[in-house]
């Protein structure tokens, strides 16, 4: 019963379209059998995150200005991948672009989607360790500034509410669990 739609869709339309995203004005009739209006984002890439780990257990975290939080964000490496790329290589993509860091060991630590009420964008989370530094070559629209810390300081960060991105929540949370039950 519980996995049943509830939702009836009368018509949709498409009400903005651009290269990241699409956003759609559903006519409905809800759960409960009123009529309505849902307003859908669909995410033409998929959110991908990076947490940087080396021997020693530090990290690196990107500082940039968030647009539309209108504030500076501190944030694990992320950026969009391609829904026809592997999310591995965007991965590794990612973390290269902002940090000039390469990895040679990959785990996937989390899954997860990033605000269901609005829209599908769906979020692939990776630990990377044995780092070797090199370059970073950051897109036209980042200015970003990297810091490396020890990995409890940005747990610190994320209990103090330091860190809000939630992708850089669920992942140093996440490495945390994992790093005391001996997974990482």
């Amino acid at each position: 019963m519980e996995e049943i739609n509830p939702w009836q869709t009368l018509e949709s339309e498409i009400k903005y379209d651009n290269n990241w995203i699409r956003l759609t004005e559903h006519q409905v009739i809800n759960p409960t059998g009123g009529k309505g209006i849902y307003g859908e984002v669909h995410f033409k890439n998929l959110a991908i995150g990076i947490l940087p780990l080396d021997k020693d257990y530090n990290t690196w975290l990107v500082g940039q200005y968030r647009y539309p939080l209108k504030a500076y964000s501190w944030e694990i490496p992320e950026g969009g991948g391609p829904l026809d790329e592997e999310p591995i290589e965007s991965a590794r993509r990612e973390l290269i672009e902002e940090t000039g860091m390469t990895a040679k060991n990959w785990k996937e630590i989390q899954r997860m989607h990033l605000s269901n009420s609005v829209s599908d964008e769906l979020s692939i989370i990776y630990v990377a360790t044995d780092l070797i530094q090199g370059i970073s070559m950051p897109e036209e629209t980042e200015q970003l500034v990297v810091k490396k810390m020890p990995f409890e300081d940005a747990y610190q960060m994320v209990l103090n509410g330091k860190i809000t991105d939630s992708m850089s929540v669920a992942a140093i949370l996440r490495a945390k669990l994992m790093m005391l039950n001996g997974e990482l």
